[in-house]
């Protein structure tokens, strides 16, 4: 068995032994059974105290029946013959070891009797004698913080990371039995956002019935549980904390039923044959808004979108600017478009990698872009063809003035047009632009601007690369005239998004 594959769920046995060696027997007896059907999910543990009385116990307290928990660690004493008894009977039953040292001498006796695990009590956490000699014992540690401040669970993280200790931190509030409402089940959520590295846990001290607590835990991200255990008799009744078998039967039976509702950690998980089916029930099918004649690429000019679709119909969905679709048949207005009749050209690596060399030339000039831009690939003749014909243009603001960085790769140029609206400057940041306006061909430099009056037909290209701000009025949808308008491909431009991670590696 490897500690941490699965969750951990560690039975607290503490004193509810009863000094019976017989009774501590039943008691994993009890917890072998409960937990058959369990194995498969979790991993256990049965944890139990070891404080050296002859030394734990100051000499002028000894044999003092008025204070409770003198009274309690005597009235249950075992040997260590009979703990090993016990360990003996956890280790058959297919059950971790685990031991809580409250002294120095009692860390010795759990190494020397072979625990798999050492756990350190909350009421320890500062005890620094005992933590000091907890550090040189190589076994995995598992420690409870129960009334520690942040700097104390900071400083004990460390202290025993700093020596390669594996360890394990677990929320836990040390109030017997803890009401609800100081359960402080967050702090679960503040370990583990605090030490991402380390398995986070809960120990539990609420009452045994309360099966909400161990759900919460589980959706929070725990993964190793601690519970104290006992069995009733005539005799024998549990304290307001301790579960009785059937009861770590229900805490076991709620724990399994949290994680199967939490379900996958750490990736997206695979929605169900049903749930797609469910949803794809809902979605809007892609019909033709009038005649569409085969060899036509589909858009919302030619398309609509409209409930119910029928099933292979392609859905809205499917229309992503990142696909392009060509019909390989004529349609009739309001007719159904089929996916088994339409091929599909899936443009999302390509736009990537334009984006790409985009990036490099701005990185290269040193081109700070404003957040909340805007960002579109202009392209022609197609994606195929943008190296060649095309630009990528950056809005950053549009108001009565108007600011672009318009960036044109090496060999790249853009087609002759003008503007009836909008007159434009035009300042290189980066590399050099060749501009043919009005019939006059000119070259401009870093650092240098250019006027394009209204009306003012021009072209622009880069042998080696360009950036270039440009500066104008207000600009306007369907501004921009083109010669070679009919031979370009519709839509021609590309919105691109901008991530914050983007324009944080420009500013770099």
């Amino acid at each position: 068995m490897s500690l941490f594959e699965k969750p951990l769920f560690t039975f607290e046995m503490a004193n509810n032994h009863q000094g019976s060696v017989e009774h501590g027997l039943r008691i994993i007896k009890e917890l072998e059974r409960v937990t058959a059907d369990y194995r498969d999910a979790f991993d256990f543990a049965v944890k139990f105290q070891y404080r050296d009385l002859d030394t734990f116990i100051h000499p002028d307290y000894k044999g003092r029946e008025d204070i409770k928990n003198v009274k309690r660690f005597q009235d249950t004493r075992l040997t260590e013959e009979q703990f090993l008894t016990l360990k003996k009977a956890v280790e058959e039953a297919g059950f971790f070891t685990m031991c809580t040292a409250f002294d120095e001498r009692s860390v010795d006796r759990i190494v020397k009797h072979g625990y798999d695990i050492i756990k350190i009590a909350s009421c320890s956490f500062r005890d620094w004698p005992l933590l000091e000699k907890v550090a040189t014992v190589d076994l995995p540690i598992i420690a409870s913080g129960a009334g520690s401040n942040m700097e104390e669970v900071d400083r004990f993280l460390s202290f025993f990371e700093h020596r390669n200790k594996k360890i394990a931190l677990m929320h836990c509030v040390a109030e017997y039995p803890t009401p609800n409402e100081h359960l402080q089940m967050n702090q679960i959520t503040l370990y583990k956002n605090r030490y991402p590295s380390i398995p986070i846990g809960f120990s539990t001290h609420e009452d045994p019935d309360n099966m909400e607590p161990i759900k919460m835990a589980v959706a929070k991200g725990a993964v190793i549980f601690e519970k104290h255990v006992g069995v009733p008799t005539d005799t024998i009744t549990l304290n307001g904390y301790s579960a009785n078998p059937e009861q770590v039967a229900e805490w076991l039976k709620a724990a399994k039923e949290a994680y199967k509702m939490c379900g996958v950690e750490g990736r997206r998980y695979v929605p169900t044959e049903k749930e797609k089916s469910d949803l794809e029930a809902l979605e809007r099918g892609v019909f033709a808004r009038g005649d569409v004649n085969s060899g036509t690429s589909l858009d919302n000019r030619n398309v609509f979108y409209a409930f119910p679709r029928i099933p292979g119909q392609l859905t809205a969905s499917d229309m992503s600017k990142y696909k392009k679709y060509v019909v390989k048949k004529d349609f009739k207005a309001n007719e159904p478009i089929m996916k088994s009749d339409a091929d599909c050209l899936e443009e999302r690596g390509r736009v990537k990698e334009i984006v790409t060399e985009v990036m490099k030339l701005l990185k290269k000039g040193n081109v700070v872009v404003p957040k909340n831009s805007s960002c579109s690939i202009s392209h022609h003749y197609g994606l195929d063809r943008y190296e060649e014909v095309g630009v990528t243009i950056i809005d950053c603001i549009n108001r009565e003035y108007c600011k672009k960085l318009l960036i044109v790769l090496p060999g790249q140029s853009h087609p002759t047009h003008y503007h009836k609206l909008k007159e434009e400057t035009f300042t290189v940041l980066y590399g050099t632009l060749d501009v043919v306006a009005d019939g006059v061909a000119s070259q401009v430099i870093k650092g240098e601007s250019m006027v394009v009056e209204r009306g003012v037909a021009h072209s622009f290209a880069s042998k080696e690369g360009c950036v270039f701000e440009e500066i104008s009025t207000t600009h306007y949808a369907n501004d921009s005239f083109y010669e070679k308008e009919s031979e370009f491909v519709s839509p021609r431009k590309t919105s691109v998004y901008l991530t914050s991670e983007m324009l944080e590696e420009l500013v770099l």
